[in-house]
């Protein structure tokens, strides 16, 4: 990957419904380029999709929340491999300090909040975790 890529990344992140054409011109480059270095890009998995970003819901009903999970031993993968079975964690991510794992969880109601804390604990290869709840967008 090289700067016209990182451009072009860049430039997608602000719009990435952005026509050929306007990318062209805010690159300086012909509509054939960007097109090749998109198609490229997708086929070397750099770019792995598109996607919408929404704004944050103040007030809505569902309920989000940051789960910091620690993992015993060497179980990283299986832990993994069973959260990732979990519908409501929307992203997953490992980390540094003193947690391994970081998870986004969104679920509609406090029940089913307490549904997926309780799916957590019974994974073998957790030591604790500890979730927050994410209360308004600062």
């Amino acid at each position: 990957m090289d700067d016209l890529d990182a451009r072009l990344i860049a430039a997608l992140r602000q719009d990435g419904r952005a026509p050929l054409s306007k990318l062209a011109d805010i690159l300086s480059v012909s509509r054939g380029t960007v097109q090749n270095r998109l198609d490229r890009l997708i086929a070397n998995g750099i770019i792995l999709g598109f996607t919408v970003r929404v704004k944050d819901m103040a007030g809505t009903e569902r309920i989000r929340a940051i789960m910091m999970i620690e993992v015993v031993g060497r179980n990283t993968r299986r832990v993994v491999q069973s959260l990732q079975k979990i519908p409501e964690i929307l992203s997953l991510h490992t980390t540094n300090g003193a947690w391994d794992l970081i998870a986004e969880i969104e679920v509609a109601s406090l029940i089913d909040f307490d549904r997926v804390l309780n799916s957590v604990r019974l994974i073998e290869g957790i030591a604790r975790s500890e979730t927050n709840l994410l209360l308004a967008p600062a």
